[in-house]
C-alpha cells in the first residue's frame, strides 16, 4: 500500500493518538482495515475489543485528549507499551492534535513513514516498507 499522495485521512487518526495509517494492519493486507473511527471490517480483535475506543463512543467524544480525564488510566497503560515497543508517545500524538490540529499531525507523519526508497508506508510495529520491505532503523 502506497502513501498517499495529497489526500490526508484525518478519519485515519484513533481516538488514542495511534495514526491507524501505519499499522500493520492498514499496510500488509489487500482488504486493510479502515481505522478505528470506521466499521470493524479488516481490524484485528484487540482494535476490535478496544476499552479506549468504546469509553470515547460512550462520553460522545471522538478523541482521548478531549476528555477531562486524558490521560487516563487506560491511555497510560498504552503509553507505556507503544513506548517501550515502538518508541512513539500517543499522548504526544494526542497532544500535537489538540494544538496543531489532525491535518498537520498526519502530515508530519507522512514524512516520516513514508518509505524514501519507493514510496509505500513504513509500518510503524516493524519498521518495514509495505511495499519493498525495507527495514527502517
Amino acid at each position: 500500500m502506497k502513501m498517499p499522495k495529497d489526500d490526508i485521512d484525518t478519519a485515519m487518526f484513533a481516538p488514542c493518538g495511534m495514526n491507524c495509517l501505519v499499522c500493520y494492519k492498514h499496510c500488509y493486507h489487500q482488504k486493510p482495515c479502515a481505522g478505528c473511527l470506521y466499521g470493524e471490517l479488516g481490524k484485528p480483535e484487540h482494535c476490535r475489543k478496544c476499552k479506549l475506543k468504546d469509553c470515547v463512543r460512550n462520553k460522545g467524544l471522538s478523541y482521548c485528549f478531549e476528555c477531562l480525564d486524558f490521560p487516563c488510566k487506560l491511555v497510560r497503560n498504552l503509553e507505556k507499551s507503544y513506548n517501550k515497543r515502538y518508541q512513539t508517545s500517543l499522548i504526544k500524538n494526542s497532544e500535537f492534535v489538540r494544538q496543531y490540529g489532525c491535518i498537520k499531525f498526519m502530515e508530519k507523519q507522512k514524512e516520516m513513514y513514508t518509505c524514501l526508497k519507493c514510496g509505500g508506508i513504513i509500518s510503524i510495529h516493524d519498521r518495514e516498507c509495505s511495499e519493498c520491505q525495507e527495514q527502517l532503523k
